[in-house]
């Protein structure tokens, strides 16, 4: 099948638009940047230059391999259940299509059973290949590197096994052609070509890669907080270096937030990194315990105290003995649980409910409230005196729209967390699915993060990546934003994107060609509010061609033109 069938047939000129407005190129669900080749080249010699001519080619083959799988996930998205022949007809066209390169599949031996494979490609106006050319001239040396590189990522992904190509013809050395060839790893026997180009599994990540370039730099990624804190951002660290400086001492915390920012686990976190991590860790959500069972629930019950106290039992304080007590919403307690929570922090002693003995409690609390306290200090609801013995060490958690840098990594602990979970594995988020989860503005905050993601992946398929349909449910757009490419290769305009978007949505349904032109023309007239010249405007027609075919129509679009002539 040609490219160019190929082309239209997985409609490829829709999937890559152009958003000038909003200075973005997506191809399907990922980013694409137009560059300059030749600034592209600069940056390529320059790896040359300063990681030397092993390490830059390795690099560049690996680059090229992660983009190689990329263009594979789409042509798996776009294939379905296709022809496995076509896998490596769409390769090349989808690398074509990118201006990288002209490939050829001149032999493909393919045994998906037996798992053999050999395949061999020529590449023409290779961008690689001329500016390899520009800067350092014809060599001895084939230089197509993440060329090779993305025709190993992209078969590598599909057969599922470590495939690599090498280029045994290249027009650096003065070859006619720029020829590669594949086969698996192993048939390459003790090739020092696989020094270049195997990476540390079959399935390199883009993460892989970042990690690599970091170590490069001399440098290593920043560290994450131990335990289950996710963040790096700015607003993060500044609540996380006031936390863990108050891990090792006795102080009381009060953490002060917005609804679902994660208090209880910034409270778990306190409690595990602190010289109390081997005792008990108790959380209480005061909002949700009716206020007449809230004292009995904190300082715990003597028998015979009230009707149904068949038998005596510890509140939360004496359970908590000896580790952490942490009081969520604590905003919402009664004044007379207020007035004992005040007691216990002055002396240290539960009383329980019906009972006149004191209990010696050593407890650590860690309070947290979406109330602003001092506002309901002033409005009578909240005892200043409580207060102030809380707030001795306030601990503000940002919401996560003041902290939009940690989505990523946020993203990233949560896949691990929830993918075992669905028995999949998932390659994390699109270009576009990401860029939609750092524009949202997140009323529920890292809970409605959480919940997101634990549904997209439910959604996704197992192997592949979250996309924008995954996350929100019914709001996503029909298609992205921006022009698309016609056939002549030009930009089109947005406003006749659109239309041509829907016109496709019409003729997927049971087109009928009269029914909605008669409908165009009384849509016409009701907005021209039956004045016909006005309407004939509206549809780029002249006055006398308008009132003909709203007879000829008859029905409603008739009536409309009876009712205006009128």
């Amino acid at each position: 099948m040609g490219g160019q069938r190929l082309i239209e047939r997985f409609n490829l000129r829709s999937r890559l638009r152009f958003d000038i407005d909003n200075g973005q190129i997506w191809l399907d669900e990922s980013r694409m940047l137009l560059l300059h080749a030749k600034a592209l080249g600069a940056l390529r010699r320059e790896l040359f230059d300063s990681l030397g001519a092993k390490r830059a080619r390795g690099l560049l083959f690996r680059i090229g391999f992660a983009a190689g799988q990329q263009d594979a996930d789409l042509a798996s998205k776009l294939l379905g259940a296709g022809d496995n022949f076509d896998v490596f007809q769409i390769g090349p066209v989808l690398h074509a299509f990118e201006g990288l390169v002209k490939s050829t599949v001149t032999e493909a031996q393919i045994d998906w059973e037996q798992g053999s494979f050999f395949g061999e490609v020529e590449c023409a106006n290779s961008w690689e290949a001329e500016s390899h050319l520009q800067q350092f001239g014809t060599g001895d040396e084939v230089a197509c590197w993440s060329m090779s590189g993305y025709a190993s990522g992209y078969t590598s992904r599909f057969f599922k096994r470590f495939i690599v190509f090498k280029e045994t013809q290249c027009t650096c050395r003065g070859d006619h052609h720029c020829v590669m060839v594949g086969k698996p790893a192993e048939a390459w026997g003790d090739d020092p070509y696989l020094e270049y180009c195997r990476p540390t599994e079959a399935d390199t990540s883009f993460q892989d890669l970042q990690q690599e370039l970091w170590q490069l730099r001399g440098r290593q990624r920043e560290q994450l907080p131990p335990g289950r804190l996710v963040g790096s951002s700015p607003a993060f660290r500044t609540a996380f270096d006031l936390l863990s400086k108050a891990a090792r001492s006795p102080i009381t915390v009060l953490l002060l937030g917005e609804t679902g920012v994660g208090k209880e686990v910034f409270a778990q976190w306190l409690h595990e990194n602190s010289d109390r991590a081997a005792q008990p860790f108790v959380a209480v959500n005061c909002a949700a315990i009716p206020n007449d069972l809230i004292e009995s629930e904190l300082f715990g019950v003597q028998k015979g105290a009230f009707t149904g106290a068949q038998q005596s039992r510890p509140g939360r304080f004496e359970r908590a003995d000896g580790g952490t007590l942490f009081l969520d919403e604590l905003g919402d307690l009664s004044p007379s649980a207020q007035v004992k929570l005040l007691r216990v922090l002055q002396t240290g002693e539960v009383e329980r409910l019906g009972d006149d003995k004191s209990r010696k409690v050593n407890v650590r609390l860690v309070a947290a409230t979406n109330v602003n306290l001092q506002r309901a200090i002033a409005e009578g609801r909240f005892r200043a005196d409580l207060y102030y013995r809380l707030a001795t060490y306030p601990v503000a958690i940002p919401p996560l729209r003041e902290r939009k840098a940690d989505i990523p990594i946020l993203v990233t602990a949560l896949l691990e967390k929830y993918a075992p979970v669905y028995h999949k594995h998932l390659k994390g988020p699109t270009d576009r699915a990401l860029q939609a989860l750092m524009a949202y503005d997140w009323p529920g905050n890292v809970r409605e993060l959480e919940n997101l993601i634990e549904r997209a992946v439910l959604l996704a398929p197992s192997g592949g990546q979250i996309e924008l349909e995954h996350l929100f449910a019914g709001s996503t757009p029909a298609t992205p934003p921006g022009a698309p490419v016609d056939r002549q290769g030009q930009v089109g305009n947005v406003r006749e994107a659109r239309r041509e978007q829907l016109y496709e949505t019409l003729l997927d349904d049971d087109f009928d060609l009269q029914a909605h032109e008669n409908r165009l023309l009384e849509l016409a007239v009701r907005r021209a509010s039956g004045n016909l010249t006005h309407a004939a405007r509206l549809l780029g027609i002249t006055r006398r061609q308008l009132a003909y075919r709203l007879k000829q129509a008859g029905g409603e679009a008739g009536a409309c033109a009876q009712e205006a002539s009128s």
